[in-house]
């Protein structure tokens, strides 16, 4: 039976990448450093951005979210791919992929220490606008021991979809939940600086519920519980008629 855009598997991942995209966006090796990415990509000192040319911020942030969101749809595809080469051992996979992904939702709660380093890009010039689709791609090789837990639990569900086509599509999905807060970032960073004070005091408690989060999925991946959700949604809405 083909596999489509309204397929059940599509319609569960889809939420799970959207907030895992959101978690990466509050995580604590993300959020602070967004003042420095922003000068970065717009050229422009952090004290000027404040009074910087709305539609400058748009297109640097716009350009820098193409940057890095090549790279996580890259990976997604590639999973994809794997995943359709693997597809008979799919229950053994989703075992494994299951338990990592338990992991690492335990490292996204503090857990783990090791697992929440970050490899950062040092002496990166404020070239500006015509060089930030580099810059993110850079950043979002530099962020990916930092978001492996939510990045890795959204890779494995795209490991789980079978082909790449639609493994991209979940990472790009993924993007959509990082990238569209970053954007809106930029075009508010005086209120999104103000409202900086509240999520620093409220990390915790949202690494905790992202952590759990991932927990949760890794159960449902390791019982099968995953698996029987998307039949049963298959079952609910039948084939889209968008095949991928």
């Amino acid at each position: 039976m083909t596999e489509t855009v309204g397929s059940g598997s599509l319609i569960l991942a889809a939420p799970i990448a959207v907030l895992a995209g959101l978690v990466s966006f509050f995580s604590p090796c993300v959020l602070p450093l967004l003042p420095g990415y922003f000068s970065y990509m717009t050229g422009v000192g952090v004290q000027d951005l404040e009074s910087t040319n709305r539609g400058r911020m748009l297109l640097g942030s716009s350009l820098f979210v193409l940057g890095f969101s090549v790279v996580f749809v890259s990976g997604g595809m590639l999973f994809g791919s794997i995943g359709q080469e693997l597809f008979q051992y799919q229950r053994q996979i989703s075992i494994v992929m299951g338990v990592v992904v338990i992991v690492l939702g335990l490292a996204f709660m503090g857990f783990i220490p090791l697992m929440q380093r970050e490899i950062k890009v040092h002496a990166v010039p404020a070239v500006g606008l015509g060089v930030a689709p580099l810059l993110g791609a850079l950043f979002g090789l530099g962020w990916i021991p930092c978001v492996s837990p939510t990045l890795g639990t959204v890779l494995t569900l795209a490991n789980s979809e079978g082909t790449a086509a639609r493994g991209a599509l979940l990472s790009f999905i993924y993007c959509l939940g990082l990238g569209i807060p970053f954007i809106v970032a930029a075009l508010a960073f005086g209120r999104f600086m103000r409202a900086m004070t509240w999520v620093k005091q409220h990390q915790r408690a949202i690494s905790v519920a992202g952590g759990l989060m991932l927990v949760a999925v890794g159960v449902l991946l390791v019982t099968g519980l995953y698996d029987q959700m998307v039949d049963n949604l298959r079952g609910s809405f039948g084939t889209g008629s968008v095949a991928i």
